[in-house]
């Protein structure tokens, strides 16, 4: 079996706060997919000092001034699991962009 993948916030909220009502320390390492070993050596990292791990594959379409750059960015996400999934990761987040800016968004900092 993979490595379970969550989509939504509701369902990562959910999720993380039965880790923490159990006691037990989470770790997070954001990513924009693509993984390399550096990836995997900060997975490696949170491994050894949390009881969960979450890896997150976001491609933010934010930090990207040129729309062709966002569009050429790689989108690896099976390739990612692949390569999580013998390190014992708990779980990856994969949020659409519109989980992380729903419609009437409207805070930004510059």
């Amino acid at each position: 079996m993979g490595i379970p993948i969550v989509r939504t916030l509701p369902a990562l909220r959910s999720t993380v706060a039965g880790w923490k009502a159990a006691g037990q320390r989470v770790g997070v390492v954001p990513t924009m997919g693509a993984l390399h070993e550096g990836h995997l050596s900060l997975a490696r990292a949170a491994l050894a000092t949390s009881d969960r791990v979450i890896v997150t594959l976001f491609v933010n379409p934010r930090q990207f001034d040129n729309p062709d750059d966002l569009a050429a960015y790689p989108r690896t996400e099976d390739a990612d699991a692949a390569r999580l999934a013998p390190l014992g990761i708990d779980l990856l987040y994969a949020p659409d962009p519109d989980q992380i800016y729903p419609p009437g968004f409207a805070t930004t900092v510059t």
